[in-house]
């Protein structure tokens, strides 16, 4: 037996030794990914620094309830016309309701209540609504039910269900504890409807760009491996509080996993088909074709990582938790597909590419395609190229200077109309829009009388109460202020939803005005979480932004052995980011009549195009390298662009796909995030990597590689 045939039975076997491996890693991470949508966190609340005013607040506040009682209200809103009987009817069901079984399970509504505190209907002054707070336990609603649901949209849909009909009103469930459980039902769709349509998507986008029935389904299984293992070890992290998951982190991770995953595969397979052209051994062949990827994918996967991982700066631990998680994604990607895609490429053989077979000795496509026509563009006319991109893109990028980033109420963050929100717009009608949700003054007794008077000075507050010691018992007397540690809690109903920007604006003056009685007083509340959440993510925007372009920068110039095309790339990034964040705003206030973004939504952005953006740079630039070294540098720039310009370009726009599904979930962040960053790269793609950056790099020669010996040699030869 020949050499060179025990030498491919030993890759053989060493393939099969791989993807053995992966079997065994997949079977034990697949159980615990089942289970991830188990581990989110979706309360604002619990993201805050423990600093945060609202958060020391919220502390005290927990106290005048219950003494180990976090409370999340769900506020229960009759509506209709209100006869004595039916209020009687109403206040029956209220006192009944903590004893009923919710359906499926056997436990009762009042395990997962704060204990001592009564549900009282509060009738309308216009006769036409009758509203009562729940007052969940939030230590309890971590725990599932005990038919294995989240226990938060368990119970509300259960109330929902249960309280329609009562006296025949119509019925809703709202306030924070309503709006959350119907984020907890959009993340719901996360493991079915979002997965399933991502990985629909890509398939369909494969088999599209390989032409064959076989070939895509090799990257997407390999793609699948990765989300598996990544979900695996992420459910690890948040199930020993190591990290925070939310459900945004969650189908972040799927779709920057399936997209990323996708990407190297690619960039792997287009290099080996190259390969199969040069040599007769698909050994050979992969082990070439390997050592040309792996660079470039470790890098821009690098990239991404530092770019994510400097989130752990940010404030706000939902944000935190976003730079492990995808980091973890990414890393598993790089390795699957530096691994256990080369094992099942080289265990089937050429023929997964019929039937476009790549055969030995025959002449590459891709040399004499479209590409090859837009490196003749940019090589004649690349200051016409470069001056008419760059224009356009600052065009757009003016436009990013109107984007509002001031925020949008919780109730505004659907792109359908939940059951919380008709019940809002209900509440608004007959009550103050702050009613059942108050703004929290705490305030030691000496001052409550100095500080209630304030707050009924301000435009915006409908009324100013104190926190009782007991019920109020018709016929009997007022019972006192509650009193804790010498202080007491005031509750300032807002004229406006609690949760809507309008409210937001009023607590830095609240705050203002009663600090300059006492210092020591703290403002809390769902309306103040909601105003420290967006601070917070507008320093995280102003910290986060400069340290990942410094730190991508040093990556770039260590990659490239150059300051100026690491610079030069570095700016053409930003410049599409801009661009796309111009656009962005356009379409959604013009198309999509969103009324405004969420704080977090530009760094979010930021993060995702400019880290995954330098990616096709670093795919296109480490491939120019490599040819400038052989033939030079203006001719390398346009062989690299030949030959790489159809695998990036079908990296660009699966990722771009696999973003945009995003928009399935019925959430307008996400919806916002996957639009930015799929428009963002394919902007990056076609128009950026294709034509200003090969252009620029052309127009400047060798002068590109400064100050590096390839900079040195090119220049000594002229």
């Amino acid at each position: 037996m020949s050499k060179t045939k025990v030498k491919g039975r030993r890759q053989v076997w060493l393939a099969v030794l791989v993807i053995a491996v992966w079997l065994g890693i997949s079977a034990g991470t697949g159980p615990l990914f089942g289970q991830l949508s188990t581990v989110q966190t979706n309360d604002n609340a619990a993201f805050l620094p423990d600093n945060a005013e609202s958060t020391l607040a919220g502390e005290i506040s927990n106290r005048f309830a219950s003494a180990d009682s976090d409370q999340l209200p769900a506020l229960l809103l009759f509506s209709g016309e209100i006869t004595p009987a039916a209020l009687i009817e109403i206040n029956a069901y209220l006192q009944a309701l903590p004893t009923k079984t919710i359906p499926g399970t056997n436990q009762k509504l009042a395990e997962f209540l704060v204990s001592g505190i009564g549900l009282t209907p509060i009738p309308s002054p216009d006769g036409k609504a009758v509203l009562a707070s729940l007052p969940l336990d939030n230590t309890a609603l971590e725990s599932l039910l005990s038919n294995g649901e989240e226990a938060l949209p368990g119970i509300v849909e259960f109330i929902r269900e249960d309280a329609e009909g009562i006296a025949g009103l119509e019925f809703h469930v709202t306030g924070i504890g309503g709006i959350l459980a119907d984020f907890f039902g959009a993340f719901g769709e996360i493991d079915t409807t979002l997965l399933q349509t991502t990985l629909t998507v890509v398939a369909i986008i494969l088999i599209f760009v390989y032409r064959s029935p076989f070939l895509w389904v090799l990257p997407l299984l390999s793609a699948l491996f990765a989300l598996i293992t990544a979900g695996g070890i992420v459910y690890l992290l948040a199930k020993n509080d190591v990290i925070d998951l939310n459900g945004q982190s969650q189908g972040i991770l799927f779709v920057l996993v399936i997209g990323a995953a996708t990407d190297y595969a690619l960039l792997l397979i287009a290099r080996y088909r190259e390969e199969l052209h040069r040599h007769e051994s698909r050994f050979d062949a992969m082990r070439i074709a390997w050592r040309g990827v792996v660079e470039p994918i470790l890098a821009s996967g690098s990239t991404v990582i530092v770019g994510l991982m400097v989130l752990l700066v940010s404030e706000l631990s939902s944000n935190r938790g976003l730079g492990p998680v995808g980091s973890v994604g990414i890393a598993v990607s790089m390795v699957t597909m530096l691994t256990l895609l080369p094992a099942l490429l080289l265990l089937v053989g050429r023929k997964v590419f019929w039937p476009r077979i790549p055969k030995f000795g025959d002449q590459d496509e891709r040399m004499s395609g479209i590409w090859s026509k837009v490196a003749s563009l940019v090589g004649n006319h690349p200051r016409r190229v470069w001056i008419s991109t760059g224009l356009m893109l600052s065009i757009f990028a003016g436009f990013a200077t109107t984007l509002d980033t001031d925020g949008i109420p919780f109730s505004e963050s659907f792109t359908q109309r939940p059951d919380s929100v008709i019940g809002q717009e209900k509440l608004e009608e007959s009550f103050p829009g702050g009613q059942g949700q108050p703004t929290i003054v705490l305030t030691p007794t000496a001052d409550v009388a100095a500080v209630t008077e304030v707050l009924n000075g301000i435009d915006g507050i409908e009324s100013v109460t104190a926190t009782l010691a007991g019920p109020v018992i018709p016929g009997a007397p007022i019972p006192a202020p509650k009193v804790v540690d010498g202080i007491i809690q005031l509750e300032a109903t807002l004229s406006s939803a609690a949760d809507s920007v309008s409210s937001r604006e009023l607590i830095p003056d609240i705050r203002e005005q009663v600090k300059a009685i006492n210092p020591a007083i703290l403002v809390g509340g769902t309306t103040a979480v909601g105003y420290d959440t967006d601070q917070a993510s507008s320093r995280d925007v102003r910290v986060i932004i400069p340290i990942v372009l410094i730190v991508i920068a040093l990556i770039l110039a260590l990659l490239l052995r150059s300051l100026l095309s690491a610079a030069l790339l570095l700016v053409t990034v930003v410049l599409s980011f801009a661009a796309t964040l111009g656009v962005s705003q356009l379409v959604f206030e013009h198309v999509f009549g969103f009324n405004g973004s969420d704080a977090a939504f530009p760094l979010f952005a930021f993060v995702f195009l400019v880290a995954l953006g330098i990616d096709y740079n670093i795919f296109l630039m480490t491939r120019v390298r490599e040819e400038s070294l052989k033939i030079g540098t203006r001719a390398g720039i346009l062989k690299g662009l030949t030959v790489t310009g159809g695998v990036i370009t079908s990296a660009g726009i699966v990722l771009a796909a696999t973003f945009a599904v995003l928009g399935v979930l019925p959430l307008v962040f996400l919806a916002q995030l996957g639009f930015a960053v799929a428009f963002g790269v394919l902007l990056d793609t076609i128009i950026v990597r294709s034509l200003l950056v090969p252009a620029l790099a052309h127009e400047l020669g060798s002068k590109i590689w400064w100050p590096s010996k390839l900079w040195r040699d090119e220049k000594n030869l002229v």
